[in-house]
């Protein structure tokens, strides 16, 4: 039976292999470290986590191999953020919302409330909206979300097969001797450390289309329009060329670990500007435009 959400939280589901474990409990506390005993008894008293027929787990309750668990993930305290996402566009299908900058798209790290899923969630009273694609919790910018299982794999298709267009707007350096437009392409892989991603020799996996739209002084408004979607693609074809993007403190060096406090004033200058696609279930051609701004805009 699907496990229902709470509080717009959807359950996280662990599967239990065999082990010397005597109790769930012994199990959950082994595993997942971060999180204590009593912490984890708090939340089997709470009912918060349940067996594949979506009934609690009592404390005691002997660890049986081969099954399944479900817990909702919970944030003690967990900071609220100073911004509020909005909705661009709603209809039976689809959502498309506005992030603001610093607000993960899913329950991630610190935040789980504040994530824009469960934000929507709440707002909507749609248990079942997934995103159909991710953007950075640093990039602000539209994200488009889905309300229907049974059409999820239509949309997703459009990503797959590169059958979305998507243009971000961008702050960085202005150099006068480079010229525009130009198409940025690489091969992208994981990095160090964990978070960070970096282009190695090899055939490129990654696009950008890249144009210079005004400079003032020494920086410059810059679109990009990436062909491929992977992660941090756009920080590190920009940091490539010699132009790091205003606020990034993972590029060219880390500045700030992803646990560090965060410093609301300085968001990166980059922004998921505009989205448009056929929609596959009616055929019609759909385009969305954020109303966020960066700090340098268009005139």
């Amino acid at each position: 039976m699907p496990i229902p959400t709470r509080n717009g939280v959807g359950p996280s589901c662990v599967s239990l292999p065999a082990g010397p474990w005597l109790t769930v409990l012994d199990f959950l506390v082994e595993r997942m470290p971060d999180i204590s005993r009593q912490e984890w008894t708090e939340r089997l008293q709470v009912r918060s986590v349940l067996n594949e027929q979506g009934e609690p787990i009592q404390a005691a309750q002997a660890f049986t191999p081969h099954t399944r668990i479900f817990y909702y993930r919970h944030v003690p305290n967990e900071a609220k953020l100073p911004f509020e996402a909005s909705i661009v566009y709603e209809d039976e299908r689809l959502l498309v919302a506005d992030k603001p900058h610093f607000m993960p798209v899913t329950p991630a790290g610190r935040y789980v409330q504040q994530s824009l899923l469960v934000q929507l969630k709440n707002r909507t009273g749609c248990d079942e909206l997934v995103p159909l694609h991710r953007i950075d919790r640093e990039t602000a910018g539209l994200v488009l979300f889905g309300k229907r299982p049974n059409e999820r794999d239509a949309y997703h298709a459009l990503f797959r097969n590169q059958q979305i267009h998507k243009t971000y707007h961008a702050v960085a350096p202005y150099r006068a001797e480079m010229s525009w437009p130009k198409v940025h392409k690489s091969r992208l892989v994981n990095g160090e450390p964990f978070f960070r991603m970096q282009e190695v020799p090899g055939l490129a996996n990654s696009e950008t289309r890249i144009s210079l739209l005004r400079y003032e002084d020494a920086s410059g408004l810059y679109q990009l329009e990436p062909v491929s979607g992977k992660r941090h693609q756009l920080r590190v074809h920009m940091m490539a060329l010699g132009l790091p993007l205003l606020g990034d403190l993972f590029y060219p060096q880390v500045l700030r670990a992803p646990d560090d406090p965060e410093d609301f004033s300085q968001p990166l200058q980059l922004l998921a500007k505009r989205i448009s696609f056929v929609d596959p279930m009616t055929g019609i051609e759909k385009a969305f435009e954020s109303r966020l701004h960066l700090l340098m805009r268009l005139i």
